[in-house]
């Protein structure tokens, strides 16, 4: 690990600063998360600033400190390799690639239930108010041939809002894996040295499993595994791109 650049530093101060305010804000009797939280489209809470803000959002300490420790350990050998100006691209591509896979996800869980309640004849106005009935007392009515499950997967996509700069540190990540593919890393936990194709490359098969079967093997239920996989999968696309077409003799400075 090398001296770390100033974007990198940037970016971790903005973070921390972020999560010191929000619970400034909270303390004060506002909603930082409604503000600045990336919430479901249809949700009243939505605003088109949230898909930068909720990347400077965290869910707690926890989540900060290993988001940042991520940033920090990986990011300035990227920005080294690419520049400032790359590297703030690929960084923030992967942010709003994993916000979009993740918001995908949820219409996915989303949509279908909201059909069965039309078919079962309520109107999109009679749904307005299922929802803001769902926000004032956190109470629904589920209708004949509607289950529970997917009446809840309707309302936790509807419900829950994305934080956190995961998606964006994994484009950095996965890019690191793209570059370096063959150096050791170890983990505090596990003191053998694991190349970095595999280490990386095994943490996103086991973000994928939980993506797809709802079981995390590593880290909180309500982790947003499809936003890590979108952030992943931007970055690898655009360090591919830039490392088939020789980024080197190609830096934005």
């Amino acid at each position: 690990m090398g001296r770390i650049t100033d974007t990198v530093k940037t970016l971790l101060i903005i973070n921390v600063v972020f999560y010191i305010g929000s619970g400034f804000l909270k303390m004060r009797g506002i909603d930082a998360d409604g503000l600045f939280a990336l919430w479901f489209p249809e949700h009243p809470n939505f605003k088109i600033w949230q898909l930068l803000t909720h990347m400077f959002m965290h869910g707690g300490t926890t989540h900060l400190f290993f988001n940042m420790f991520a940033l920090y350990m990986f990011g300035s050998n990227i920005e080294n390799a690419l520049g400032q100006s790359k590297f703030l691209f690929l960084y923030f591509s992967a942010g709003f690639g994993a916000a979009a896979l993740q918001l995908a996800s949820m219409y996915y869980s989303y949509l279908p239930t909201y059909d069965l309640y039309i078919q079962q004849g309520l109107t999109t106005v009679e749904m307005k108010q299922f929802f803001q009935q769902l926000i004032e007392t956190g109470q629904y009515r589920i209708y004949e041939g509607i289950s529970q499950d997917n009446a809840m997967a309707m309302i936790k996509a509807f419900s829950t809002p994305m934080v956190g700069a995961s998606g964006a540190i994994f484009g950095v990540v996965v890019a690191f894996a793209v570059l370096y593919p063959n150096l050791p890393l170890t983990l505090m936990f596990i003191p053998v040295p694991i190349k970095a194709k595999y280490l990386i490359g095994g943490y996103v098969l086991m973000d994928l499993y939980a993506a797809i079967t709802g079981n995390n093997i590593i880290g909180p239920a309500n982790t947003a595994n499809w936003a890590h996989l979108g952030g992943a999968l931007i970055g690898f696309i655009i360090i591919w791109y830039w490392k088939k077409n020789s980024f080197n003799n190609k830096r934005w400075y």
